[in-house]
């Protein structure tokens, strides 16, 4: 008689998107610190060895739970132009990581290589930048220094509690000597609800999509 394996109702609730979804709840009430494979595993109500069997380490958790989140990038329609395209897929990973604040945190410079991130935002944005005329160089260099803005832009503030970063920053600033520090001191006004505003990542955005649009570069020499 052959022996069948043994179902684990467990295991079908340790699917990937039920542990990552998890997750990204604790990391979000908690903080960075929250994120525990014994405190996911209490909140699944499943045993600690179930989600260990789905991801071994704090990597491998990690990187389930950005994968997860990349599955939320656009699918661009084709056509569409550079500059469009370009923009739409980093707003949204930057809205998805600002969201996510903790996530990012605990990353920190580990590389981001899902397969989701991959389909969804590098293949396609260096595939249109060398349909659009861009060398394998140039599309490269452009894709890293959005993807560098567009990190480095979420990872600083916690844009879910904009009274608190401005808070912090009030704090620090109104701190300072006015003698030693008179710009700083003599800007506060300025400098608080700049903490907080997205809308110096999407104008620093839209300067590298400028700067580096073919079409632009592209009627540029053919003037010259």
């Amino acid at each position: 008689m052959t022996l069948m394996p043994r179902h684990s109702p467990s295991l079908d609730r340790a699917t990937p998107e039920r542990i990552a979804e998890t997750a990204l709840l604790l990391v979000d009430e908690g903080g960075p610190e929250a994120l525990t494979f014994r405190a996911l595993a209490a909140r699944l109500d499943i045993s600690l060895a179930s989600v260990q069997r789905r991801c071994t380490d704090l990597a491998g958790l990690l990187d389930l739970c950005t994968d997860h989140l990349a599955a939320r990038l656009p699918e661009i329609e084709p056509g569409t132009d550079w500059a469009t395209a370009t923009e739409t897929r980093f707003t949204v990973l930057y809205r998805v990581l600002a969201a996510h604040p903790g996530l990012v945190a605990l990353r920190g410079a580990r590389p981001w290589l899902g397969p989701n991130l991959l389909a969804r935002l590098v293949e396609p944005q260096l595939a249109d930048s060398l349909a659009a005329g861009m060398t394998p160089e140039e599309a490269i260099t452009a894709y890293r220094r959005m993807y560098l803005l567009t990190l480095g832009s979420a990872s600083f503030v916690d844009h879910r509690d904009p009274k608190a970063a401005q808070a912090v920053t009030r704090t620090a600033v109104a701190s300072l000597d006015p003698e030693e520090f008179p710009v700083l001191t003599g800007s506060l006004a300025a400098i608080v609800p700049a903490v907080v505003d997205h809308e110096v990542y999407y104008g620093a955005l839209r300067q590298l999509i400028h700067a580096a649009d073919p079409a632009r570069s592209g009627a540029g020499r053919n003037q010259q």
